[in-house]
């Protein structure tokens, strides 16, 4: 019933316990599924674009690893950086004084014109000002953190990285905003679509006079708070300078806008496109909450009145939504309209105050944080989400390729659906009937 496997390895032997079942399930694979190795489980995202990230908050270095990016692309370290720089330390008083540059090293994936080869890129950034020692020469080195990653990765792995937090730090998502920088730049080339996010509520402070529809990142990145509304920015600041110099932490939500995306991506039942939005905006440090459209105050309104009614665009000819509480997406596949999501962050875990917690070994015991910190985790979010959206769009772009573009539609014009959304065009413009009125079509549903 169970069985030992001896191990060796630079002389030293390891026994490990294996029941006979489980052996023979990793050794000998079968006919019709065989035992394959990827990447450490929870470490990649995507299907056919897709990332693995690696490297801890205090180790050597953190990075990507990008495979599946399209061949020709024309991509610079220079485009790379505009994004790592909006998301590394230091950059205010409201972020973590971790003095890092954040430079990134491509060291695979492209040509020596800047151009994509089509093969895995490999990018890198070198940690350069950990301070191990905050979190090693006192408390912090057997003490947990309330509400962090610390008990929960002991509890799993049986071992943790102290210093830092390892993986749980969000020092990890340089990776990804690397990766999203190329996810951005396939976007902007394939249908001019373009991914931003902004700060739209700091605790019970939200902006007001945004519209998601034509704010731009030059308004967003006009203040440290990254909110396009200056005067909501300025309210938010200083309820966070009031938290920050109390020694604690506060939350809030961002909100994320992709425009000009096509219709079409997206898939039924366990595919849909807010549900892979929603599994990588979560995957993002401190996000506890994540809405597509309007949400949980959806649920305050009728059918009537949540309804997004079609109509025809009288230049285009294409079909749009008069209003767009669904935030882009309908039955989980994108109309064509913005796309727009709020992500929910919690305040940091680490404080300077006293809390109540154990230690490794179960004593009870009080702490207090140290190391640097974000005391609003909110500003440097922004490009996090912005990556992770535009990660999901690109490999959605490219299953959509991949299964119902392979071979075109050559139907009659007449036969084919309506072209749908912001930057559709019906060929030869809107049909005649358009503002003649129409006529009243009754509908009998019988749906589950």
């Amino acid at each position: 019933q169970g069985s030992s496997i001896l191990l060796s390895n630079n002389n030293k032997q390891t026994t490990m316990k294996l029941s006979f079942v489980g052996f023979l399930a990793i050794s000998i694979p079968s006919a019709a599924s065989a035992f394959s190795l990827t990447m450490g489980t929870g470490n990649s995202f995507g299907r056919v674009f897709r990332i693995s990230t690696w490297g801890e908050s205090h180790g050597g270095g953190v990075g990507v690893t990008l495979d599946g990016c399209p061949p020709r692309i024309p991509i610079t370290r220079e485009e790379i950086q505009i994004d790592l720089d909006r998301r590394r330390p230091g950059q205010s008083r409201i972020t973590t004084p971790r003095n890092e540059a954040d430079s990134v090293e491509i060291l695979s994936g492209l040509n020596p014109e800047n151009v994509s080869l089509g093969t895995p890129m490999g990018m890198l950034v070198r940690n350069k000002d950990q301070r191990s020692t905050d979190y090693l020469d006192n408390d912090m080195n057997v003490a947990y953190r309330p509400s962090h990653a610390d008990a929960t990765y002991d509890a799993k792995y049986g071992v943790r990285a102290i210093a830092g937090g390892g993986r749980s730090s969000a020092r990890e998502t340089i990776g990804r905003v690397a990766a999203g920088a190329v996810a951005r730049k396939i976007l902007k080339m394939y249908n001019g679509i373009e991914v931003l996010a902004y700060v739209s509520k700091v605790q019970d402070i939200s902006c007001e006079n945004v519209n998601d529809d034509t704010f731009t990142m030059e308004e967003v990145d006009a203040n440290i708070v990254r909110c396009p509304d200056p005067a909501s920015a300025e309210k938010m600041l200083e309820r966070i300078d009031e938290i920050r110099k109390a020694g604690n932490s506060i939350g809030g939500v961002v909100t994320c806008v992709a425009r000009n995306v096509p219709a079409g991506l997206g898939a039924p039942v366990f595919d849909k496109l807010e549900a892979d939005l929603a599994k990588a905006c979560m995957s993002i440090p401190a996000a506890k909450g994540f809405e597509s459209g309007d949400g949980f105050e959806g649920t305050l309104l009728s059918g009537k009145d949540h309804n997004d009614e079609f109509y025809i665009d009288p230049e285009t000819g294409a079909t749009r939504t008069v209003t767009n509480r669904s935030g882009g997406i309908q039955g989980g596949i994108s109309n064509g309209e913005n796309i727009v999501i709020h992500v929910a962050f919690k305040p940091t875990s680490t404080i300077a105050q006293l809390q109540k917690t154990v230690t490794r070994d179960g004593t009870e015991v009080e702490l207090r944080g140290k190391g640097r910190h974000d005391p609003c985790v909110l500003p440097r979010a922004i490009p996090m989400v912005e990556a992770m959206v535009a990660l999901t769009l690109v490999d959605a772009i490219m299953c959509q390729k991949a299964q119902c573009e392979l071979f075109p539609n050559e139907a009659p014009l007449e036969q084919q659906p309506n072209p749908m959304g912001t930057t559709a065009h019906r060929v030869g413009g809107p049909r005649e009937a358009v503002g003649a009125g129409g006529g009243k079509v009754d509908l009998k549903i019988d749906e589950e």
